[in-house]
């Protein structure tokens, strides 16, 4: 596979991991790259999804446009792969050849095999079509349920959630999010949404799906149980797309999946798979993460191991730590978190007031990070990952790991111990020593460090991290880092606590008027009536202070931005009737 001139290179599949491949791949000197996706737009991001219906528009979703020297065809999808004469065939009869393929052709939802899973108003939940489909059911509906109780299920429960439907999840399993978190995590998890007005049904095996009396359709449970509903999502887990792969006679596993080896190849050595189609040690990875690494991987192969940032002996697995934001609970796992490790022992701490769950597992010896549960506060994650990822020592007692930061307790500050070679990012493989050597050129900023790294502008989840590491290399540096509030308070927040306590402020003007300027910001002016709410009691909706708040505070509902709203209502005890 060495380097060559003029080289054809085809994709199949235009998701995010096929795009990146296609960013690393179409700078390349000499490769001509090609690209099918058939559905029928751009790549776009697939994580942000559930953004479509908060608001977000189909420009929004889209990922940048890939290099100028890739051609892209959407709404082409191919239907034959000739290994012979190295050709791909489209339905619309058009005939490209190749000098190596990438198969990037993602996964496709799985649905269980319910009687009147193919009715009417039963959508799943993939891609922007699956969505619009999902949104037009829901114009005239009442209620909705969400088959799966994973990552994606409960994503698809926050979006008929933003509908203003009355939404329930069932899960076969005993509990949400089984592959995740253990059972503590999993049962604090469901309270919180439980709190949020979403009904969570575990335990539960779906039977049938029949036309119901109150709503479009019954569902039917093995238990006897029923559930009136007007549509419902099967969001219940992915298979691979292997089936080009399998009409051409290339390996696939036993349940699935593409069979790749340490560098994408599959068994014709001309052929590459990534993403969730590639199989790798018997091992399907769900999350964009791994199949980014792969797209690297496989870059890296055809520019002779040199470009594309490669490095290492190629693809050796990935981990499946993550962390997300679900129905507004926060949610991270790293590792082992169920403590599956033979010798391994945990910590535990809980926090039913402030709704924090959080539980570390460590070995045998307690040196070492083996996995972590978080659910309600994952502000440690970044560095609980890293601390596992590259084996760091643990401290004498590792339960400051997870304890609230009183007293010297909490999360050790441990970025400076972190070698260069720590994956800081793991959307972009941007390291340690990438920001370091960013912030030494002059990157001082959050900004600048992801303007030149990339680093935290793919879904987000590292950028407390980073922001740690940049604080810590400009402390070092001897550069003042700015920990204002905003750029109307040079105070933190709990400067501003202070002032307010002391000489008694009672309300934001007054503060702005001795302590800042300008007229304030909706980062400075929420903080200020909290503050306020904090040391004197006041109500934060009173006249003087309403004015402060977000628009979601002020008028105690989720506005969205098509000018809808929907409103949670809590009611600690009674009946509401009609009167």
């Amino acid at each position: 596979m060495g380097a060559g001139a003029d080289r054809r290179i085809v994709v199949v599949g235009n998701g995010m991991v096929g795009h990146r491949f296609v960013e690393l791949a179409a700078t390349m000197p000499g490769l001509v790259v090609t690209v099918f996706g058939e559905e029928p737009r751009a790549a776009y991001d697939r994580v942000h999804l559930s953004d479509y219906f908060a608001g977000a528009g189909v420009e929004d979703l889209a990922l940048a446009p890939p290099p100028a020297g890739a051609t892209v065809h959407v709404g082409e999808r191919v239907t034959e792969i000739d290994r012979a004469a190295r050709v791909v065939r489209t339905d619309r009869d058009r005939g490209v050849g190749y000098d190596a393929l990438v198969l990037a052709a993602g996964s496709y939802p799985f649905v269980p095999p319910i009687d009147g899973h193919d009715l009417p108003h039963c959508h799943v939940y993939r891609t922007i079509e699956d969505l619009d489909a999902i949104r037009a059911s829901g114009a005239e509906a009442a209620v909705g349920v969400v088959v799966g109780g994973g990552l994606l299920g409960l994503e698809a429960a926050n979006a008929l959630g933003n509908m203003g439907l009355d939404t329930h999840v069932v899960e076969f399993a005993p509990a949400l999010m089984g592959t995740q978190l253990d059972d503590g995590g999993a049962a604090m998890l469901r309270g919180m949404i439980e709190d949020l007005g979403v009904s969570v049904h575990t335990g539960r095996n779906t039977l049938r799906i029949v036309p119901g009396e109150s709503a479009r359709y019954r569902m039917e449970f093995a238990d006897g149980d029923t559930l009136e509903t007007d549509l419902v999502v099967f969001s219940a887990g992915i298979r691979p797309r292997d089936e080009l792969a399998r009409d051409c006679g290339l390996a696939v596993g036993e349940r699935g999946g593409i069979v790749i080896d340490g560098s994408c190849l599959t068994s014709d050595p001309n052929v590459f798979a990534i993403g969730e189609c590639a199989l790798h040690d018997g091992r399907i990875f769900g999350l964009v993460g791994p199949g980014y690494e792969m797209a690297k991987v496989a870059a890296g192969v055809l520019a002779g191991s040199e470009g594309a940032g490669f490095r290492g002996p190629g693809f050796r697995g990935a981990d499946m730590s993550t962390k997300l934001k679900l129905l507004g609970v926060d949610v991270g796992s790293v590792g082992d978190a169920h403590g599956r490790t033979r010798g391994a022992s945990t910590y535990t701490y809980i926090d039913e007031r402030e709704r924090v769950y959080k539980r570390i597992v460590v070995n045998r010896t307690g040196k070492k990070l083996l996995g972590a549960v978080l659910v309600g506060d994952t502000a440690d994650y970044g560095m609980l990952l890293q601390t596992m990822l590259n084996g760091l020592p643990l401290p004498k007692h590792p339960d400051a790991l997870i304890l609230p930061r009183r007293d010297g307790g909490g999360m050790p500050g441990a970025v400076a111990g972190l070698p260069d070679s720590a994956q800081i990012c793991s959307c972009h493989d941007v390291t340690k020593g990438a920001v370091v050597t960013a912030v030494a050129e002059g990157a001082t900023t959050l900004g600048a460090i992801r303007e030149c790294t990339r680093a935290s502008t793919g879904c987000g989840g590292c950028a407390p991290l980073v922001t740690q590491l940049l604080n810590a290399e400009l402390e070092q540096r001897g550069i003042e880092v700015d920990t204002d509030l905003c750029e109307h308070f040079p105070h933190t927040r709990q400067e501003l606590y202070h002032l307010v306590r002391v000489e008694r402020i009672t309300s934001f003007e007054e503060l702005i008027g001795r302590h800042g300027r300008g007229r304030g910001c909706d980062i400075c002016k929420p903080a200020a009536a909290s503050i306020l709410a904090a040391c004197w009691n006041d109500h934060v909706l009173e006249e003087s202070h309403a004015p402060l708040q977000d628009t979601n505070d002020h008028f105690l509902a989720n506005m969205q931005k098509n000018g809808t709203y929907s409103i949670v209502p809590r009611v600690p005890a009674g009946e509401i009737t009609p009167e």
